[in-house]
């Protein structure tokens, strides 16, 4: 009989494991430095013999730990050490908050850099990639590994040698992006990784790409990133050439317009419809006729963004507008996020209802989502606080397990039952209330909102109740940690949005290095003896602080909402007894929270309507508890049904990138492409004779005129086109092209030839790539409505893809073929002319032979179409700028 749950059983196979690692301790503590720095060749060595990085575990971890205990004065706890062995295994490691999840990670991070193939660990935010990289930074010099951090603008390697005069950079020597992913370990963000990996596969290089082939991955804070990010593709654009001024125009007519007369709106799915009347106002205020006439299509879609802008993104909430820019506000963590945008036209309607600058709609270049990202490494793993209620989506959609790690400490955090008010006001109050109750005593409170509005609400309440305390919202700054772990001293009071300080852990009493800051804050440049002195008399202050906050019950968590995912409020509470500390949490609700309005039921709003509370009592009651909870479960379904289905779609667009990206690899490995143009002549006769001179028809049917003139069209040539049979005809055609081919060479020079084949290639694979892109985006918008017809959207959506990219790689062949047999030998004297139009597609390598332009047209070109030239620009922003 097979007792305990499943987590407790891996508990159970994998302490064998913890206890090898604990027998070699003393072993390895007899050891000189020198001799352990020798371990690193030996474990190297017994890897290329035949052994695995799991038979060398339990030395490479018992090293581990001690190169901490030595460098950091940190000895890894057995709960650590499991956890490091389920990160090896390429599980999610759920550890609490304060169970030091930054130093279990240095486990299985030496234990696979020993292969030499590169491990990254992905964090948050920048300021994280680099404080862990400095932290964590001595265990891995110590071992000969070199570590890179990548961040937004910049990359460094750690080099304990390298000063610099920004403190915050200690030992972060700057690099190349390339030199930092090369690097054996390198840190850095969810978003710096993804983005690379496309800019990547835009190069014209590959000795210009960073990235490796990607190995393994350790994702900290796992279900940030990969939970709540995943929702939100990584997307590189350029500008699009549509102007802006059909913003402006439908932005007037919105304010217009009624609620529930002329539109609809459902908060759940955040949509707007517009009614029956609503449709012949919109018509008649903007005079365009049949608003779902076809030539309408994208200016309904553009009203339906703007009624969307008005009724269902709400400023300082959905985001902020500063310094003339709107900014996007992160849902999660509260903060701000510039550079990013939301498409469709919806960032354009938000700037035009706040009545800033409209930026011009962008077009996708490059994109991919999260999941598929992530889904490339050869093995991954995460580790978060909070994991468990999330298990389903990891193991469908990442074939990750989550398994629960125990805490070092028993965990003794009181955590109160919901109170729940009528009203908003109510809540506010009483939650003021508590908060003055707390500071008079001297507990340090934790309030967490969830908006930037909320926030800064109860801010002003404070304020007006002459209470000091720190808010922290949407400005992230790096003192943001700094304040987070303050949040410990007596009488402190922070408010933040829920996720605020995440990877920072709050000390009861504060942070010791904080309040030696502050003792010294007055002196622009201290010495090391009085920095000795600062944080000495700072400890003393903290040890008698610290026993005060113990005295009183630790770090209380105020919540003033729910959140709509239950991990976002066991994160929040998580901020508060760690590692066995005293501590304790509270949410505070009404039936006014969104949660509860959008997704709670109405009989419950209904029957405190009846029962005539006032808006001041709290109410307390299990079927309220647990219509909140029903509510969070209804809203992470839908969430997960959201993120499913995004990844079901993009799933078809990652079978279609990773042709085209491998496909351009190829291209740029190739020295000689010569035989892959033949192989396209050869295509590109059979697909011409498949129109015009079919099997099914006698020769006298044959269409020999359109032949020519097709031939014509693509290979700038006319070949003798004569009856005769089809085996004999494509024979003696595939033979004309190619010869015209090889005399064009010998033109040229073999040489440039090839140069010139690689850089057509890859110019017509972006080009064509980029409008399928932006075709895909439009046949996505509106695969919906086939769902009306009885037809399954994402059946339709994979069908017409398939052949849309079917379509994209003939016009890649016949495009690639058009521009190499229209390149002709241009004269020097000729380039010194037009030495502006050369310098777009100037195939000199410097070295004094011929330079190659492509000059001829044998048709008139339209502004619109693609330039002559090979650029892969249109005409009117290349060679017919002056035109």
């Amino acid at each position: 009989m097979v007792f305990g749950t499943k987590n407790e059983r891996e508990i159970k196979r994998l302490w064998p494991l913890v206890e090898q690692v604990n027998s070699l301790e003393t072993q390895i503590a007899n050891l000189s430095d020198t001799q352990i720095k020798d371990k690193t060749e030996e474990f190297k060595r017994r890897l290329e013999t035949g052994e695995t990085l799991e038979d060398i575990l339990p030395d490479a971890f018992a090293v581990v730990r001690e190169v901490s205990r030595r460098r950091l004065k940190m000895r890894h706890f057995d709960v650590q050490i499991l956890g490091g062995i389920v990160l090896h295994e390429g599980r999610i490691a759920e550890m609490k908050t304060g169970e030091g999840k930054t130093l279990v990670a240095t486990l299985p991070v030496c234990l696979n850099a020993l292969e030499g193939k590169g491990v990254h660990v992905v964090t948050v935010n920048d300021y994280l990639a680099k404080r862990d990289t400095q932290w964590m930074g001595p265990i891995y010099n110590f071992f000969g590994f070199s570590v890179g951090v990548i961040q937004h603008d910049s990359s460094f390697i750690y080099d304990p040698s390298y000063s610099s005069t920004d403190k915050r950079l200690e030992f972060l020597r700057p690099c190349s992006r390339q030199e930092a992913y090369l690097a054996d370990i390198t840190y850095g963000t969810n978003n710096e990784f993804g983005f690379d990996y496309l800019r990547d596969n835009m190069k014209y290089d590959l000795s210009d790409y960073c990235q490796r082939e990607l190995n393994y991955a350790i994702v900290d804070e796992v279900d940030s990133i990969l939970i709540d990010e995943a929702r939100t593709p990584l997307i590189i654009s350029g500008p699009s050439e549509e102007s802006t001024d059909k913003y402006y125009k439908i932005n007037k007519i919105i304010p217009r317009l009624q609620k529930d007369s002329d539109y609809t709106i459902d908060e759940k799915v955040k949509s707007a419809i517009l009614t029956e009347e609503g449709n012949i106002k919109v018509e008649r205020l903007l005079g365009a006729g049949n608003l779902y006439d076809p030539s309408n299509i994208e200016l309904v879609h553009h009203v339906l963004q703007a009624l969307k802008a008005y009724t269902l993104f709400k400023k300082d909430v959905d985001y902020v507008v500063k310094d003339g820019n709107v900014i996007i506000v992160d849902e999660f963590t509260g903060r701000l996020m510039p550079g990013r945008r939301w498409s469709d036209g919806l960032h354009q309607a938000v700037e035009a209802k706040e009545d800033v600058k409209i930026e011009s709609e962008n077009q996708t270049l490059a994109t991919i989502t999260f999941q598929n990202y992530f889904r490339m490494y050869k093995k991954l793993a995460g580790m978060t606080g909070t994991a468990d209620t999330e298990a389903e989506e990891f193991a469908k959609i990442y074939n990750l397990e989550v398994m629960v790690i125990p805490t070092n400490e028993p965990m003794i955090r009181l955590d109160h039952p919901d109170v729940i008010y009528k009203t908003e006001k109510g809540k506010f109050n009483a939650v003021l209330k508590e908060i003055e109750e707390l500071h008079t005593k001297g507990q340090p409170v934790l309030v967490g909102t969830i908006s930037i509005e909320k926030s800064e609400v109860l801010s002003h309440m404070l304020k007006k109740k002459g209470i000091p305390h720190s808010v922290l919202n949407a400005k992230y700054h790096e003192s943001e940690a700094e304040i987070i772990a303050q949040t410990g001293r007596s009488s402190a009071i922070t408010i933040a949005t829920n996720m605020a300080g995440r990877g920072t852990d709050i000390i009861l009493g504060g942070n010791p290095k904080g309040l030696a800051r502050e003792l010294l804050r007055d002196k622009k440049d201290y010495t090391e003896d009085e920095w000795k002195h600062a944080f000495s008399k700072a400890e003393d202050i903290w040890k008698k602080d610290r026993e005060k906050v113990v005295s009183l019950g630790g770090v209380h968590i105020l919540g003033t909402e729910r959140h709509e995912a239950r991990r976002i409020d066991n994160q929040l509470r998580g901020r508060s007894g760690r590692q066995g500390d005293p501590g304790s949490s509270r949410f505070y609700l009404s039936l006014e929270d969104d949660l509860m309005r959008i997704f709670g039921s109405d009989r419950l709003s209904g029957l405190m309507g009846k029962l005539g509370m006032d808006e001041d009592m709290p109410i307390e009651n299990k079927m309220v508890t647990k219509a909140i909870e029903n509510a969070q479960k209804r809203v992470e379904a839908h969430n997960f049904d959201i993120r499913k289905h995004l990844l079901e779609y993009d799933d078809v667009m990652n079978k279609q990138r990773s042709e085209i990206y491998s496909f351009r690899k190829e291209i740029l490995q190739g020295e000689n492409l010569k035989d892959r143009v033949f192989s396209m002549i050869d295509e590109t006769v059979d697909e011409l004779l498949s129109i015009y001179c079919t099997e099914e028809k006698h020769m006298e049917e044959w269409d020999l005129k359109g032949l020519r003139d097709a031939v014509y069209g693509i290979f700038s040539f006319v070949p003798p086109v004569t009856s005769s049979n089809l085996s004999t005809l494509r024979e003696t055609l595939s033979s004309d092209i190619r010869n015209a081919y090889e005399k064009k060479e010998s033109e040229i020079g073999s040489e440039m030839m090839r140069y010139i084949e690689k850089v057509i290639v890859l110019q017509v694979v972006d080009t064509q790539w980029k409008e399928h892109l932006l075709a895909i985006d439009y046949l996505k918008e509106g695969i919906g409505l086939r769902g009306y017809g009885q037809r399954e959207p994402l059946v339709e959506y994979k069908k017409e893809a398939f052949n849309m990219f079917v379509d994209m790689t003939d016009r890649i062949s016949t495009e690639v073929l058009s521009r190499l047999f229209k390149i002709q030998i241009q004269k020097q004297e000729a380039l010194k002319r037009e030495t502006s139009r050369q310098a777009r597609l100037n195939y000199n390598r410097g070295e004094g032979s011929a330079a190659v332009q492509t000059v001829r047209r044998t048709k008139k070109v339209g502004r619109n179409d693609p330039c002559p030239c090979g650029s892969g620009k249109k005409f009117k922003k290349c060679c017919g700028v002056n035109a």
